[in-house]
């Protein structure tokens, strides 16, 4: 019988699991939108929309909770200051699910998996903004 074995293991360690459902979290947060594949992304859901409903509560020890599970205090910062105050009148239901078709190396089931109401400027702004300031000290170094 196979009682009790919650969620997948995705052929990782504990540690390893958690891990990875912590950069998938940050990127979602960062980006607000992000492709996976389809049991990554389902396993992903639960655990940023409870991230979501902490930053709605918005007080300290739900700060201190979020830094916690995200271990990046710039993600927890976009988390309480934007995304907990644009779903501040939403009882739950902060992301979608979308398949997209199947990888061709291994034909694993992909999904893209986005906040419903998402800034559509947000993909990317972070890998922007983090090459123009490499940019401007690679000048100053020479």
């Amino acid at each position: 019988m196979h009682h009790g074995f919650r969620g997948r293991r995705f052929g990782r360690t504990s540690s390893h699991r958690k891990a990875m459902f912590m950069n998938l979290a940050q990127s979602l947060i960062t980006h607000e939108q992000i492709t996976t594949t389809l049991p990554k992304a389902k396993d992903i859901r639960p655990i940023v929309e409870k991230l979501v409903t902490l930053g709605k509560r918005g007080d300290l020890h739900a700060r201190r909770q979020a830094i916690a599970q995200l271990r990046d205090e710039t993600v927890v910062r976009k988390l309480f200051d934007v995304i907990a105050k644009r779903y501040a009148s939403r009882n739950g239901g902060y992301l979608r699910i979308m398949k997209a078709g199947f990888r061709f190396g291994d034909a694993a089931p992909m999904a893209v998996i986005e906040f419903v109401d998402r800034d559509i400027d947000a993909k990317g702004s972070a890998d922007k903004a983090r090459a123009a300031v490499a940019a401007e000290s690679a000048p100053a170094a020479a």
